[in-house]
């Protein structure tokens, strides 16, 4: 039994120990030395180059690393036989929505303008509301969105959900379709986008969606590039229908030198590591998945494509 293991990272020596410990059975080659590719039946990726997989004539399930399979959805060769699993992992989560909480926090208690202020050491005390009257939004009430609006909700916060479909979250305001995104919209002062990018997501976050926030709104962007039209974004910023924005991706990885949002005043621009994968929690997931096929069981979060995640 042998898995593929395909990544950006280099993390691949962490990766086999974890997956050593649980599976010891289980040999692990490292693109691109893959072998006999017959002996492949199973495969852990990131970013695999198009094609790759579909030379693995014996797959039998592919886990991503992430919990984003848009680097997988893009692959027109991909195994339409192949259950994809994407990655839901407590590690992943927690990393998440500490990266949610404290870019809230930062915009709702105005740390930017704090910092400014130090620059051109100018002493003045802003004033802000108390987290209940703070308006929060979440688009995506997945497990991510969902963990994240929970812990929102306990410090706190008015928070406010969108979703595909109607949810029910405790103390989570929750709306859904195309009339309900313009409510949620309108009501949201901080803007966090948790979405999974598909055909339906992709650039929502545009002009006609930005100018329904209340004036000088602030938007979070931890979910994919994808879903932001940059010269929308930057347009509203310098508008000031925007007040600022902290951006963990980009439609264009790494963020190339000559973007403006490098040296955008209220921008504050992350490299895409609001929250990683790590692999000691992470491969306990890969290690039932796998058990599960093995024994014939059902897999859990596998993607359904036509929905988008």
């Amino acid at each position: 039994m042998a898995l593929l293991f395909k990544s950006d990272t280099d993390r691949i020596d962490i990766w086999q120990e974890a997956l050593a410990k649980l599976m010891p059975d289980l040999e692990v080659r490292v693109w691109p030395d893959v072998g006999n590719a017959a002996d492949i039946e199973f495969a852990l990726v990131w970013n695999p180059p198009v094609g790759e997989l579909a030379k693995l004539p014996n797959l039998r399930a592919i886990f991503s690393m992430g919990a984003g399979i848009d680097h997988l959805a893009s692959d027109p060769d991909l195994p339409e036989d192949v259950p994809v699993v994407r990655m839901v992992d407590e590690g992943l989560t927690q990393g998440m929505t500490e990266f949610v909480v404290m870019a809230v926090l930062r915009h709702h208690r105005r740390i930017h303008d704090y910092q400014t202020q130090q620059r051109q050491k100018h002493w003045a005390q802003l004033v802000t509301p108390l987290a209940p009257d703070r308006k929060v939004g979440i688009l995506g009430l997945g497990v991510l969105g969902a963990d994240s609006a929970e812990k929102l909700v306990y410090l706190g916060f008015d928070v406010a959900g969108w979703s595909r479909t109607q949810k029910s979250l405790p103390g989570v305001e929750s709306y859904s379709g195309d009339e309900g995104l313009r409510a949620f919209l309108k009501r949201t002062e901080i803007l966090v986008c948790l979405l999974p990018l598909t055909t339906g997501t992709k650039g929502i976050l545009n002009s006609t969606n930005l100018g329904l926030l209340p004036h000088g709104a602030s938007l979070i962007n931890v979910a994919r590039g994808g879903h932001m039209v940059p010269e929308d974004v930057l347009a509203a910023l310098d508008s000031g229908q925007l007040a600022e924005a902290t951006l963990d991706v980009f439609p264009e990885e790494p963020l190339p030198a000559q973007s403006p949002f490098w040296d955008h005043p209220r921008v504050l621009v992350i490299p895409h590591c609001a929250s990683v994968t790590l692999p000691k929690t992470a491969a306990e997931n890969v290690a039932r998945g796998i058990e599960a096929v093995r024994k014939g069981e059902a897999l859990q979060n596998v993607v359904d494509f036509e929905r988008g995640y």
